[in-house]
């Protein structure tokens, strides 16, 4: 029985949702039409190191529904992944996407050598059935750990992360360093407002704290991460440091965490959202 939506009273928003465009299970125009359903004011379409869904959703949403156009930026510090979450930035910019093309060669190489690993371990993949697999997505570990379940190398896809492609995994290969302050930098300079997605429960203060002092711009407060307490501690440190606050369902399909809309995350987080972006209404 699917959980029902736990709202603070009035209309809610969503600002991290997914397309099969990077990890999710759906395409632009179904997830539009999810939110719609949903009732939800506003959604922001936030895919892993691309921006090519966002016409599609755009179209899609026309005048019916609110859409933030939106990026996450996979980064990391010091052993810690540290995703920033980009909003209203301008898909069309120039940095933005010769960068973003540059990601997508180097998740290419990083399949291929996982997969080079994988072969030498007996358990070989199809490359080109990987590639397939994401389509005109960007290529990631979980298009490699369902072609390992379809090949019958693993049970699951928890099974195919936890014994090869997890970071403890025997066939993992680090990404190439990207820092947060990057992400933040390339998110501005395409005119976007840069957030730290779920920084999580045990992120210690001192770490959000420098990347506002590298111009971070928001904390995602309401995650499907993050306990009752977690968001208030979220919302206090965003209050105490002069910076916003956002959150999401991190929505990717189905049975996979939050479902779509399901987070508390009121529709007036959208005015210090725009206000900070520069946009009208």
């Amino acid at each position: 029985m699917p959980r029902r939506p736990v709202t603070h009273g009035g209309r809610r928003v969503d600002l991290h949702a997914h397309t099969c465009f990077s990890d999710g299970a759906h395409t632009p125009e179904e997830l539009v039409a999810l939110a719609l359903g949903r009732g939800l004011a506003a959604l922001a379409v936030t895919d892993h190191d691309t921006v090519e869904s966002l016409p599609y959703a755009r179209a899609a949403a026309g005048v019916a529904l609110e859409l933030v156009p939106g990026i996450e930026l996979s980064s990391a510090q010091q052993g810690m992944d540290l995703h920033i979450l980009g909003y209203y930035i301008d898909p069309q910019d120039d940095g933005l996407r010769r960068r973003l093309e540059s990601f997508r060669l180097e998740r290419l190489e990083r399949v291929r050598e996982m997969a080079a690993r994988l072969g030498a371990l007996g358990a070989p993949v199809d490359v080109g059935e990987v590639v397939s697999l994401a389509g005109h997505g960007v290529v990631g570990r979980p298009h490699l750990a369902e072609v390992l379940v379809r090949a019958g190398h693993a049970d699951d896809a928890d099974d195919a992360f936890r014994r090869y492609l997890g970071s403890r995994g025997v066939a993992f290969v680090p990404r190439p360093a990207f820092r947060p302050d990057e992400a933040i930098a390339l998110v501005h300079a395409a005119g976007g407002v840069s957030v730290l997605a779920h920084p999580g429960p045990g992120l210690v203060d001192s770490v959000v704290e420098a990347l506002v002092t590298r111009g971070l711009r928001g904390i995602e407060a309401w995650h499907p991460q993050h306990s009752p307490a977690t968001v208030r501690r979220y919302e206090a440190l965003a209050e105490r440091l002069g910076v916003l606050v956002t959150g999401g369902s991190d929505f990717h399909g189905p049975g996979r965490s939050a479902d779509l809309g399901e987070m508390a995350v009121p529709v007036r987080v959208m005015a210090s959202l725009k206000r900070a972006a520069g946009v009208a209404g």
